[in-house]
């Protein structure tokens, strides 16, 4: 079997180098996108590709094409779950947010706070850490494959779920920081550890809370955990290799639960759009359903230098392009962005708010030379949405 290994740093896409809510509108004002994909995923050699394009807190356009497993003639379905990778990660700082809005924790809730049993083994320079670091990656902790042996015990999942993450922040925060905490360096581990805190506050596993405070409220009824395989026959898309080998859905087939908060989240790519609408919303100023406008404003501002620097915020890259620019002289094209890989899948989400406007794409193969080709179909399907919108 092939192990799924963790992406280890963010890529960034190159593309253009009082609570309310709408609703989706009726099917026929859904554009269809399949034939545009069933070019791409063919010229491109992917298995399946599925995008979802959102104006205005509405699905405006939606598309899949190719098949779950390369080895049979199966066809992808709109309906099907797609591993989402490190897409995972601003639902992670959306649910730990929502936790500081109930006044359970706090963003200056500090490791050493939020984990007292782990005293004995944790060194001083992680001490004063907290949660709202660790989710910007400057908490200083090291990538999973620097520890020897570490990914070989936790691949293992000899334990519960908490159990393991608790296990892999005993090992981490005993290793010396990889960079000075309050210095940029992306980490799945301070992602299990940022899980892990809210776990150890809220007495409830990351799992239930994430069910709880995001997907249940938004109505995601797909998203769930690890590769999506249940069922005979499995009737999701299969992870591929870089080679287009399938890989045999499972619980090995994914990364292990000790990084789950950093990136194992699946979910129909219907269900990770009204996700992203949450965000575009708060990214205009709005309030969700999940969370106040200014706590969308805090999880959305980079910290590398102000609210217009490209960098890293909480759970999102900032870029800026040109195509993301709205009607007004003072738009700069900023986007929300993230990519999300566990090696045998990738997705890539944009969001626009200066127009308004927020695009998905997912594949089912990962590994070396996907980027550019799943890049390629979200740029075309970019560049679709412009046409149509300057006519």
């Amino acid at each position: 079997m092939i192990r799924a290994m963790p992406l280890a740093v963010l890529v960034l896409s190159s593309i253009g180098s009082g609570h309310t809510w709408a609703e989706e509108p009726p099917e026929v004002s859904v554009r269809d996108l399949s034939p545009l994909l069933d070019r791409a995923h063919k010229k491109h050699g992917l298995p399946a590709v599925a995008a979802v394009v959102i104006e205005h807190d509405h699905i405006v356009a939606r598309g899949v094409a190719g098949v779950r497993n390369a080895g049979e003639s199966t066809r992808a379905e709109l309906t099907d779950r797609w591993h989402l990778g490190s897409c995972t990660k601003p639902m992670t700082a959306t649910m730990i947010a929502a936790l500081v809005e109930r006044g359970e924790l706090s963003w200056d809730t500090t490791i050493a706070q939020a984990l007292p049993g782990l005293a004995g083994v944790m060194r001083a320079e992680y001490r004063q850490v907290n949660v709202e670091m660790l989710l910007a990656h400057r908490g200083g902790i090291r990538h999973e494959l620097d520890v020897p042996g570490l990914w070989g015990m936790l691949w293992k999942r000899e334990a519960t779920p908490v159990e393991e993450r608790r296990k892999m922040a005993e090992v981490m925060l005993a290793q010396p920081p990889k960079v000075p905490p309050g210095q940029y360096l992306y980490a799945n581990c301070g992602y299990g550890i940022a899980g892990h805190m809210a776990e150890s506050v809220t007495g409830k596993t990351w799992e239930q809370l994430m069910r709880e405070l995001v997907f249940e409220p938004l109505g995601m009824t797909s998203a769930g955990f690890g590769v999506p395989w249940e069922g005979h026959p499995i009737t999701d898309p299969w992870p591929h290799s870089s080679d287009r080998a399938p890989i045999s859905p499972g619980p090995m087939a994914d990364n292990p639960p000790s990084i789950g908060p950093g990136g194992t989240i699946h979910a129909s790519i219907g269900d990770w759009a009204k996700f992203v609408i949450e965000h575009l919303r708060g990214a205009r100023g709005a309030n969700g359903r999940l969370l106040r406008a200014d706590t969308f404003a805090l999880l959305h501002r980079s910290r590398s230098g102000g609210d217009e620097t490209p960098g890293y915020a909480l759970g999102w890259q900032i870029a800026h392009r040109d195509w993301a620019k709205g009607k007004s002289q003072a738009d700069t094209g900023r986007c929300l962005h993230h990519g999300g890989s566990n090696n045998s899948w990738f997705c890539l989400v944009w969001i626009a708010p200066e127009r308004d406007f927020a695009v998905l794409c997912t594949t089912n193969i990962g590994g070396d030379g996907v980027f550019p080709k799943i890049d390629a179909v979200t740029w075309s399907v970019i560049q679709d949405h412009l046409s149509r919108s300057a006519d």
